[in-house]
């Protein structure tokens, strides 16, 4: 598959990385970059990333048969409504919303309905990490993708949107944006959420100068991505609301029972707790 004039907008940590990995594959002819900084265009430019750019998304659609949008979660309406008027006719959209209900409501704002040649889809894929200069070709090698295609989803488009990930080394799978959401809110916005408000915790305490200075490597690694852009995350509880707030109400049922049993001294219970999420762990993490 080939793409004769690519825009994405939002040029940052996975656009960039997208591009990069079309470039290698000599997969896309001419790539179109839109943000609001020209100063981060022109570092895109620099880099090799895009090809030329605009900062007004509806100039910089015009002419590209794909158009991936990759801006945070608040601003994908605007940039839908933007975009609308200039599209080609035969043009596919997608984005890498991490709330696909959000997006489809999006949508239905700016378009008056979802057209049949929008195919949402999130790259499960990324770093702590953000910004084009961050980018690398090989993120999204032996990751997943996952694209939420709605009843009257072009058919072609979905295969277009399938073929521009796998060409960057990515599995494909199709998946209901309700089911989606669900599940993201269990496997990416809950550990984000308690990554943040765990280091959040600890900084306010008296002693936070200690506590990070003689933090071991379990301590980094589970708190690792709390290092990720805060307004993005801020967009991504806003969109998925109700999933992440049934994820946390599970969630602190299950840390109120690990509570009770340290204040009651059950060893026997906390092994059980331990025990079970290690099996779960040994079965289910890549490998």
């Amino acid at each position: 598959m080939r793409i004769e004039r690519l825009c994405i907008i939002g040029v940052g940590l996975i656009g960039g990385s997208l591009a990069r990995a079309l470039r290698a594959n000599d997969a896309v002819g001419e790539v179109v970059g839109c943000s609001r900084s020209a100063e981060h265009l022109q570092q895109a430019v620099d880099l090799g990333v895009i090809d030329r750019y605009d900062t007004d998304p509806a100039q910089a659609v015009a002419g590209a048969d794909l158009v991936l949008v990759a801006v945070p979660m608040g601003a994908m309406e605007a940039v839908f409504k933007q975009i609308r008027p200039h599209l080609a006719p035969d043009a596919v959209i997608t984005d890498v919303g991490s709330a696909k209900g959000a997006v489809v409501d999006a949508a239905q704002k700016a378009f008056g309905g979802v057209p049949a040649n929008l195919v949402p889809g999130h790259p499960i894929a990324g770093t702590e990490r953000s910004g084009v200069a961050a980018s690398f070709a090989e993120l999204f090698r032996q990751r997943r993708v996952i694209l939420t295609p709605l009843a009257h989803t072009d058919a072609e488009a979905v295969e277009r949107v399938r073929g521009l990930w796998e060409t960057a080394g990515a599995e494909v799978v199709e998946m209901g944006v309700e089911h989606h959401d669900r599940v993201l809110a269990a496997t990416s916005h809950l550990p984000h959420i308690l990554a943040y408000a765990t280091v959040d915790s600890l900084a306010r305490l008296h002693e936070h100068d200690e506590i990070f200075q003689y933090a071991a490597g379990g301590f980094r690694d589970f708190t690792r991505i709390a290092g990720s852009d805060p307004v993005m995350w801020r967009d991504i509880c806003l969109a998925n609301r109700e999933a992440i707030l049934e994820m946390i109400a599970h969630f602190q049922v299950d840390l109120t029972a690990l509570t009770e049993a340290i204040q009651a001294r059950d060893g026997e219970r906390l092994v059980e707790i331990f025990s079970r999420a290690k099996r779960a762990r040994d079965e289910h993490a890549p490998r």
